[in-house]
C-alpha cells in the first residue's frame, strides 16, 4: 500500500484507488455531460479507478463512458482505466453469438480489447482481466495474446475475474509477468473466500483481489431473509460503536479490515452514495466487531 492509501499492483507502478468505481450499472444512452459530471464526482472522493467490462449494459456503456470521459477537463494520466473480457453474450449487438459462452482465444482477445480502446477513447487500458475461467483455455495461447497487448503498451498489466486459485495459477504459469489481481465475489453475505481458499492464495503471492458486489447486490437492504435481517442488526450495532451514519460504510469497512488489502468496486451511481462509501477509509474496526458480523452472517459463533 503507498503511502496515500493506494494500493500497487505491479512492480512498474500501477496503483488502484483504495475503493474502484464500477460501472456496470451505468445508464445506457446517459447525456455525455452528466458522465462527464459523474466521473470528475468520483475522483474527487478519490476514486480514480474505473472498473468496466466489455459486456456492461448490453455491450454499451463502455462507449457511454467514453463519450462522457471525452468531457471531463483531467489528464488521463490521472486515473486509471479497467476492462474485462471473453464473457460473450447472445445480444442484438453481438448477432454471431448463438447462445452466452466464454472465449480466452487471441483473436478474441485481440478484438475485444482494440474495442474497448476504441470505446473508451484511450490508447491504453491500465488493467485487463479475463472475466470468466474458460474451459477451453489453451494457456499457452491466451497467455501469448496477453503478453503480446502489454508489449504492445495497450495493456499496462493482466489480472483475472472469478478464477480458482489453480486456474490463476496455470494461467500464471505460462506469462512472462505476474498476475495483478483476481477479481471475485466477496461481502457480509458471501463470505466463501474467506474459507474457499482464494484470500489465502491471495496473500501468499502478494497480490491485491478485487471485489465485486461487495454490498451484497444490493440485497443486504432489500432483503428479507433471516440471514440478511441478522447482518443488517450487527451492522447497525457496529456502526453505532464507530459512529457511522450509514450500514455501507460498515460493510465496506469489514472487508477493508482483511489483511489481502481488498479492492472493493462500487457499483453505485449516485454520488451521495459513493460518498457514504468513501466514509468506510475512517473506520477500522477491531477484532470483535468484525467477528461479529462474520457471526451473525454464518448464523453461528466462529467454532
Amino acid at each position: 500500500m503507498s503511502r496515500d492509501g493506494r494500493i500497487v499492483l505491479t512492480k512498474d507502478g500501477l496503483s488502484l484507488s483504495r475503493l474502484v468505481f464500477g460501472a456496470s450499472r451505468l445508464f445506457n444512452g446517459a447525456v455525455r455531460l452528466e458522465v462527464a459530471r459523474l466521473i470528475g464526482t468520483a475522483i474527487d472522493l478519490g476514486l480514480t479507478s474505473f472498473d468496466h467490462a466489455d459486456i456492461y449494459g448490453n455491450y454499451e456503456v463502455e462507449a457511454a463512458f467514453g463519450a462522457g470521459l471525452s468531457c471531463w477537463r483531467g489528464k488521463r494520466e490521472e486515473i486509471e482505466l479497467i476492462s474485462k473480457c471473453d464473457i460473450m453474450l447472445a445480444s442484438p449487438n453481438r448477432p454471431q453469438n448463438r447462445l452466452k459462452h466464454y472465449d480466452t482465444s487471441a483473436a478474441h482477445i485481440l478484438a475485444s480489447v482494440d474495442r474497448s480502446l476504441t470505446n473508451l477513447g484511450t490508447d491504453y487500458l491500465d488493467l485487463l482481466l479475463l472475466h470468466r475461467p474458460d474451459p477451453l483455455m489453451d494457456a499457452d495461447e491466451t497467455a501469448a495474446a496477453l503478453a503480446g497487448l502489454v508489449k504492445s503498451g495497450k495493456v499496462r498489466a493482466v489480472g483475472v475475474s472469478n478464477f480458482t486459485p489453480s486456474q490463476f495459477d496455470l494461467l500464471a504459469s505460462r506469462l512472462p509477468f505476474v498476475l495483478a489481481t483476481n477479481q471475485i465475489e466477496m461481502s457480509v453475505l458471501k463470505t466463501s473466500a474467506l474459507t474457499d481458499g482464494s484470500l489465502d492464495h491471495a496473500q501468499r503471492l502478494g497480490y491485491a483481489p478485487m471485489i465485486w458486489s461487495p454490498l451484497g447486490g444490493g440485497s443486504l437492504f432489500t432483503g428479507m431473509e433471516s440471514r440478511e435481517a441478522r447482518v443488517r442488526a450487527a451492522l447497525a450495532a457496529v456502526a453505532a460503536e464507530v459512529g457511522a451514519g450509514d450500514l455501507a460504510t460498515v460493510a465496506i469497512a469489514w472487508l477493508l479490515r482483511h489483511p489481502a488489502r481488498l479492492l472493493p468496486v462500487m457499483g453505485s451511481m449516485k454520488p451521495e452514495r459513493l460518498a457514504a462509501m468513501v466514509k468506510a477509509l475512517e473506520i477500522n474496526l477491531d477484532r470483535q466487531q468484525w467477528f461479529a458480523i462474520l457471526e451473525a452472517s454464518e448464523g453461528r459463533p466462529v467454532a
